[in-house]
């Protein structure tokens, strides 16, 4: 269980960890693909508020269970729900006893089969004496996953919004639900009808009010040409039909403004009020340009909001719910459905906005600060082109008084955790009442400020019920209702697993209790020295978020309430310079990235055990960004010890670019390191590099692209005992000049090419850019080689160059054209004669033309098994099919 790991005489020997030789992906990635889907259901703790790029807990408690568990003796393993009973006293038998024998199952962990302690994932597992840091705590999943080992938890974060976030998430398995349902009722006891009142509409059905679920806004401008008023529409659609009307769509009428109901939103129709002919698709904006829909006249919409001194909002349509209809037995499309704006609702928005301006005892409670410049505001998407200055300008009137009012009633609870509760629910609340939200028009819901992670004037905001109706999502009641499932869970966590290919799920563990300590501050400057036994965390990786800017949001809200409470919330915005993130605004380079994250692993090394491990996510995207990293580590005294693919980040933040998949790193601190040739290092990384892969491929069912990832990190633990002095021709060779070899190194001792990439991509469901990626990891192929050769396109989504795409299609015409097929790969030939068969035309001389030799009727029979399309094979033999 142990080895000599480094180089320096003097370092003394350390426990090898489970995560260093062998860490079970597939069983992960089996959880992480139905996680990433329902984290509501699956650990609703990480969904009482938004934080970005947060990880999935499951990959965390992997991390957590291969990384604490060291000593056998030090470890105790618990059957969730038999309090007080550890497995050695209660076995799958009634009154038998266990065969658990952690000791072996340490002892067992391997690279071939790591497996051995996957069967502890769904048990209660407590270590003693283990204290673990995350530095980059973000939304805190590494130290809830931790502390539920009965780990200390040490987190910090320059954040304060992550900061808090984090607090509460730690807090909650020790917070009483029931004082929390009551502190609920008496807030909406104070405020709710005061806010509701203001969202109602009279219902179409009869003489009473219904509940507004959304109102629906659009931006208006004058045309610069003829003056008139120009609604900013991109279409008219209002909402697809629903119940009774599945498969028509509620449509605005440009001429009536009815919200009317019709087959099909992208065709010509006329509106059942007046009568008149539209296409609902055509709208008055195309891109960043309005077009007069009087004269014609095509302008720029920032440019024309510049010039006027902003826009105006108009009221054009809601959704309404009635409650009365409901329990009447009305039909689901006459109780719940859309309508156009009456006067009624305008003259009820003129109420509030006057009640609103004549309270400014409110004001107070709501942020008169700048939006601030920067990377997101004024250069993504710059806000300020459209008319934005001050961050309370992202709401309506009735928004700014319905959250004041709640605001205000949140600070009466005199309980301060219970009130720090609400106050979360509120501030999560906040990205679903702003201007910026939209309508998702094909799932009948609003979606959130931050769907694109990024601050997006949008020409037709639709407005929320704040505090909420029976149906509708983002309101403060139906969050609260999230919130609370999250304080329950950490009350009483469970353990969604996959056995057998079947979900099960573990119940009855012990509420998350944990001794926590939180800190605000930047990780180059912890000040902690040999302190900690492990560090658990996930960088920041170049420019994926800007942090601080879209956190800062949240801040201005969260910041009435917890100025004067906590550090931090005194400054008008998050702090920005230090954040460790490319960022062009600020003249934060890649370079400035690199020399930071550097530093901060520097001041991690510093803070670990001298046999501290160092275990942490991070977004990978090719060979350049595996040298930065490598080189970061090792300059601040750390050896790369293991590395494994994850697929458990399921959404992506960079827009137009795609992160090809997501490592765990596993390092350990390093005393010294040895000279060596690089001739001798080439030998020895050749070895490991191909060992490694026979191992895998004979033992573990993993694509090449996992096991190439693997390879790699076999490599860089081969390297890292040398950084810094290895030789080439007199000369000192940096991380980044290695990984150009290693991944030489791995693709020249590697049949594997482009065809194979391809069928393996064939026979994934539902292949995306990743896969691309992480298929041609150690081969031949790379994915340049499928981009220029049409095998996929990103035009539209993801799609592969298969026979009857168009793209590949055309590209390979353009060959048979060109010099008769001297420049064609087998895998051309067949796409090309799948095609012609398919259109009916002869390929018969084609087949004689060319040489039909095994390769090429190997890959035959390989496209047929993998598309269940025996034409491949038959097209080369079968004289009716040739002759055709």
């Amino acid at each position: 269980m142990s080895e000599q790991s480094g180089s320096s005489s003097d370092q003394r020997e350390r426990t090898e960890l489970p995560i260093e030789r062998g860490f079970p992906i597939e069983r992960v990635n089996e959880i992480a693909e139905k996680e990433g889907r329902a984290r509501m259901y699956y650990r609703p703790i990480y969904t009482m508020h938004k934080w970005w790029a947060r990880r999935l807990g499951c990959v965390f408690r992997a991390i957590s269970l291969y990384t604490l568990l060291d000593d056998p003796e030090k470890v105790s393993v618990f059957e969730p729900g038999q309090k007080g009973n550890t497995l050695a006293s209660y076995g799958d038998d009634a009154d038998g006893e266990s065969d658990l024998d952690v000791a072996s199952m340490l002892e067992r962990v391997d690279m071939t089969n790591p497996e051995s302690l996957w069967e502890l994932y769904p048990k209660d597992i407590r270590v003693e004496d283990k204290k673990i840091l995350d530095p980059f705590m973000g939304g805190g999943t590494s130290l809830v996953e931790a502390s539920r080992f009965g780990a200390e938890v040490v987190g910090n974060d320059l954040n304060p919004v992550a900061w808090f976030v984090t607090k509460k998430e730690l807090e909650a398995g020790q917070t009483d639900v029931e004082e929390l349902k009551e502190a609920f009722e008496q807030v909406k006891e104070e405020v709710a009808d005061e806010i509701t009142q203001y969202y109602k509409t009279p219902c179409p059905n009869g003489d009473h009010d219904a509940d507004v679920m959304y109102n629906f806004w659009v931006k208006e401008l004058d045309c610069v040409s003829c003056g008139h008023t120009v609604p900013l529409f991109k279409d008219y659609r209002v909402a697809a039909g629903r119940y009774e009307n599945e498969g028509k769509y509620n449509v605005h009428c440009p001429s009536c403004e009815a919200v009317t109901l019709v087959d099909d939103w992208q065709s010509e129709c006329m509106c059942n009020d007046c009568g008149h002919d539209f296409i609902p698709k055509e709208g008055n904006v195309s891109r960043s340009k309005y077009t007069c829909p009087d004269c014609g006249q095509k302008y720029g919409i920032t440019d024309a909001i510049q010039e006027q001194g902003g826009f105006d909002l108009r009221l054009y349509a809601l959704e309404y719910y009635c409650e009365h209809c409901d329990a009447a037995g009305e039909n689901k499309s006459a109780y719940k459905g859309y309508k156009r704006i009456e006067e009624t609702d305008i003259t009820l928005f003129e109420e509030v906005k006057q009640e609103w301006e004549e309270s400014p005892g409110l004001h107070e409670y709501v942020p008169d600060e700048d939006i601030p410049p920067g990377h997101m505001t004024s250069e993504r998407n710059p806000v300020f082109d459209h008319g934005y200055s001050k961050w309370a300008d992202m709401f309506t009137e009735r928004q700014l008084y319905s959250l004041s009012k709640l605001l205000k009633a949140i600070e009466a609870v005199e309980d301060k955790n219970i009130r720090e509760f609400l106050l979360l629910a509120f501030s999560d609340s906040i990205r679903y009442n702003s201007t910026f939200v939209t309508y998702n028009n094909g799932y009948n819901k609003a979606d959130h400020s931050f769907k694109q992670n990024s601050f997006v004037p949008t020409t037709d905001p639709v407005e929320n019920n704040v505090w909420g109706t029976k149906f509708g999502s983002g309101s403060f009641s139906a969050i609260w209702d999230k919130l609370l499932n999250g304080v329950e869970y950490a009350n009483s966590p469970s353990e969604r697993y996959v056995k057998d290919g079947e979900t099960e799920k573990a119940t009855g563990f012990p509420a998350i209790d944990s001794d926590f300590t939180l800190s605000l501050g930047d990780a180059r400057q912890l000040e902690a020295e040999n302190e900690f036994d492990a560090v658990i965390t996930d960088p920041p990786y170049y420019d994926n978020v800007m942090y601080s800017e879209v956190s800062d949001f949240f801040y201005v809200w969260l910041k009435p309430l917890l100025e004067g409470e906590y550090d931090g919330f005194a400054a008008e915005k998050t702090p920005r310079a230090e954040s460790i993130v490319t960022n062009p605004f600020l003249d934060k380079t890649a370079e400035d990235f690199e020399r930071e994250i550097g530093q901060a692993f520097a001041a991690i090394r510093k803070a670990l055990k001298k046999d501290g491990t160092l275990a942490f996510t991070y977004h990978h995207s090719d060979s350049e960004s595996w040298g930065e990293l490598l080189e970061s580590l090792c300059n601040a005294g750390f050896e790369v010890t293991a590395a494994y693919p994850l697929t458990a980040d399921i959404n992506k933040f960079i827009t137009g670019e795609a992160v090809s998949f997501d490592i765990a790193i596993v390092a350990r601190p390093i005393e010294d390191t040895q000279a060596a040739s690089w001739n001798s290092l080439r030998r020895e990384i050749y070895r490991t590099a191909r060992r490694t892969r026979q191992q895998l491929e004979e033992n573990r069912d993993l694509s090449r692209g996992d096991i190439g990832v693997m390879e790699m990190g076999a490599c860089f633990r081969e390297y890292s005992k040398h950084h810094g002095k290895v030789q080439r021709d007199g000369e000192i060779m940096d991380a980044k000049e290695v990984v150009q070899e290693i991944y030489g190194i791995i693709q020249e001792a590697s049949d594997i090419g482009v065809e194979d990439v391809l069928i393996d991509l064939l026979d994934t469901p539902n292949p995306s850019f990743d896969d691309v990626n992480k298929l041609c990891r150690g081969t031949n192929a790379t994915p340049e080689d499928l981009k220029e050769t049409c095998l996929y396109n990103q035009d539209d989504g993801f799609e592969l160059g298969t026979w009857d795409n168009e793209k590949r299609q055309a590209y390979i015409q353009e060959r048979v054209n060109g010099d008769g097929g001297d420049h064609l790969s087998n895998l051309d030939k067949l796409q090309f004669l799948r095609h012609r068969y398919e259109k009916g035309q002869a390929v018969q001389n084609y087949v004689e033309k060319w040489d039909i030799d095994d390769d090429l009727r190997e890959l035959a029979g390989r496209l047929a098994d993998v598309t269940e399309d025996d034409t491949y094979t038959r097209v080369l033999g079968d004289r009716d099919i040739t002759s055709y």
